[in-house]
């Protein structure tokens, strides 16, 4: 039933996709209403229950997606249980013979939508910050939502997702949790959750609470330990920002559309760089200078991005030096590789 080809990709496979302009993903919000106030969150504005895209245009950029290559659809919001035509599109995304990869908080989470889910081969990925009650409920801005939490990961795993990498934990790496990540991280491990640990990125929410960033030389030392824990559970890898165990290339083979019908290069570099209603995906990527900056990043990069001994597998975060710099090619700040870095903003 589960297809993990669907949902990950080998790097012949993404420079393949980059050389012939296809995607292998696109994110998608299919609208900005929440029911949490997560403090790092980079969707939060003002009323952001005013931003749905219609069911029309969802339609069309998930067919244009397919059309593209697209062997996923990652589902973003908001919270994208609350979209109340949420089955419907991933019998949609399914039928297209993609998969559905949905990010959410887990408070929605039911028996039904578990096993319409699994039945379904959607991916997982329920927002985890900390086993400890009290900083998880920080990083929530909800009251309880750790017993929440672990409720909807018991109701997901009766319904078969026991499977390994079709349920998954997204953290971010912060000053509020940053002394129970390796506690974390072996309990993902140990319960079949395969933990999406990330480095923040300044924008949104973030921005009235900075004092959640933490310093990059002991981000370096936490990714460190890390690795050295996962070596225990036969994961072995070399640690780089921004991705815990991971490398972000996805400029070069995704992009997002969110709830206004705007196309963007990622969450982080958040240019518009064109609109649904105006030219099909295609074109659109095609047409971005943005995007062929980025899929040129060996020749277009800057600074000690460019000639760091990492070059050829790491560009760091493009969202982080957009974010710091304004610049979505210059040097990664928050990189421990980058000595003209910072740690604040």
């Amino acid at each position: 039933m589960f297809d993990l080809h669907k949902f990950d990709f080998s790097d012949e496979e993404i420079r393949k996709a980059a050389a012939e302009n296809r995607l292998l993903s696109m994110e998608i919000e299919f609208s900005r209403a929440c029911n949490y106030h997560c403090p790092y969150c980079y969707a939060a504005e003002e009323n952001p229950e005013a931003d749905e895209l219609p069911s029309g245009k969802l339609n069309s950029a998930i067919f244009q997606a397919a059309e593209l290559g697209a062997r996923k659809i990652v589902i973003l919001g908001g919270e994208p249980l609350l979209y109340n035509r949420l089955e419907e599109k991933i019998r949609m995304i399914t039928t297209l013979g993609m998969g559905a990869e949905i990010f959410t908080n887990s408070s929605l989470v039911t028996p039904h939508l578990a096993e319409f889910f699994f039945r379904h081969g959607c991916r997982v990925v329920v927002k985890f910050n900390s086993l400890n009650p009290e900083i998880q409920d920080s990083m929530t801005g909800e009251k309880g939502s750790l017993p929440v939490l672990l409720k909807a990961i018991k109701t997901l795993q009766k319904a078969g997702y026991t499977i390994p990498g079709m349920l998954c934990g997204a953290s971010v790496i912060c000053s509020e949790n940053f002394d129970g990540v390796l506690e974390l991280w072996k309990y993902m491990r140990e319960n079949n959750i395969q933990p999406y640990f990330e480095m923040l990125t300044p924008q949104g929410r973030l921005l009235k609470n900075k004092h959640l960033l933490v310093p990059k030389q002991r981000v370096r030392e936490l990714f460190d330990k890390i690795a050295s824990l996962d070596q225990s559970f036969g994961h072995h890898w070399m640690p780089q920002p921004p991705l815990v165990g991971g490398q972000c290339f996805r400029h070069t083979y995704s992009c997002v559309v969110n709830a206004r019908g705007e196309v963007k290069p990622c969450v982080g570099v958040d240019i518009v760089i064109g609109r649904l209603d105006e030219k099909p995906l295609k074109e659109i990527l095609a047409q971005s200078k943005v995007i062929r900056d980025l899929k040129n990043y060996r020749n277009t990069m800057k600074g000690a991005c460019r000639t760091c001994e990492k070059a050829e597998s790491c560009y760091g975060c493009r969202g982080a030096a957009y974010q710091v710099t304004g610049d979505y090619l210059a040097s990664d700040p928050f990189c421990w590789h980058n000595p003209d870095g910072c740690d604040s903003l």
